[in-house]
C-alpha cells in the first residue's frame, strides 16, 4: 500500500491530514517537526511526504534541502502559511514537487496527491524493457525514472526527470522558460521562471563533463534552452 508522511508542528492540521489521508486509505504517518520526519525517513520507506515549510529549529526548507543533497527522489508536496511569492519559488528551488498555501482545501491536496502519486507509482510498476537515453555523460530512462553514469546509479527529482523529458522530446529545438512552465507545472499562477534557471543548473551538474561550460544543455539568451 501507499505510505504517505505528514510533518506538520501545528497538532490540529496534523491529525486533520492524518484522518483525511486514512480515510482515502492510505498508509500513514506523521511527524511534528523537521528532525522527527528525517529520523523517519531513514527508518521508512514512503511514497511521499506533505511537508509544512514554517517549523522550528529544522524548517520544511531544511528537510526538503537534506534530501535532494542526499539524492533521496521522495516527492514533496509543502504546505506554506504565508502564500507569498518568495516561499513558493524557494521551495521549488530546493527540490519540491508542488506546493499549496494555507488555507487551503483538503480535496484539493488529495487530488494533488493523487495526480503525483499514478505518475510515480505508473513509473514504479511499468514492466517495460528498459530503455535508456544518452543525455551527455548520463543515461535515462524516462519510463522507470531512472538515471546513471557508467554503473553509478544518478538520482533526480521527479520535477528534474519531466524538465529534462520535456527538453528530451523537443532536442535541437529551442524551448521558452515558459513552455516548460506551462507543461511541467500548468499552474497560471506560476510566480517566476528563475525556478527553471535552477533546475537546469541542477540538471547540468549531472549531465555535462563540465557544467560550467556546458555542452548539452545550451542557454539561448531571451528565448530559452535547447537541448543538444
Amino acid at each position: 500500500m501507499i505510505r504517505i508522511l505528514v510533518v506538520d508542528d501545528e497538532p490540529a492540521m496534523r491529525e486533520g491530514l492524518t484522518d483525511n489521508l486514512l480515510f482515502e486509505g492510505y498508509l500513514v504517518d506523521n511527524a511534528c517537526d523537521g528532525k522527527s520526519a528525517l529520523q523517519k525517513l531513514n527508518e521508512t520507506h514512503y511514497d511521499l511526504m506533505v511537508l509544512d515549510v514554517m517549523m522550528p529549529e529544522v524548517s520544511g526548507f531544511d528537510v526538503c534541502k537534506q534530501l535532494r543533497n542526499a539524492n533521496n527522489p521522495i516527492p514533496i508536496i509543502l504546505l506554506t502559511a504565508k502564500g507569498e511569492e518568495i516561499d513558493r519559488v524557494l521551495g521549488l528551488e530546493f527540490g519540491a514537487d508542488d506546493y499549496i498555501s494555507k488555507p487551503f482545501s483538503v480535496r484539493e491536496l488529495i487530488a494533488r496527491i493523487k495526480a503525483i502519486l499514478r505518475r510515480t507509482q505508473h513509473y514504479k510498476h511499468d514492466s517495460t524493457p528498459r530503455q535508456f537515453e544518452r543525455i551527455g555523460q548520463m543515461d535515462v530512462d524516462f519510463k522507470s525514472y531512472e538515471a546513471k553514469i557508467g554503473h553509478e546509479t544518478i538520482k533526480l527529482s521527479h520535477r528534474e526527470f519531466e524538465v529534462l523529458h520535456f527538453l528530451w522530446d523537443h532536442r535541437q529545438q529551442i524551448v521558452s522558460r515558459d513552455d516548460l512552465l506551462k507543461n511541467i507545472w500548468g499552474y497560471d499562477e506560476f510566480p517566476t521562471t528563475r525556478t527553471i534557471d535552477n533546475f537546469i543548473l541542477r540538471l547540468r551538474q549531472k549531465i555535462e563533463t563540465n557544467p560550467n561550460d556546458p555542452k548539452i544543455i545550451l542557454t539561448v539568451h531571451g528565448m530559452g534552452y535547447k537541448l543538444l
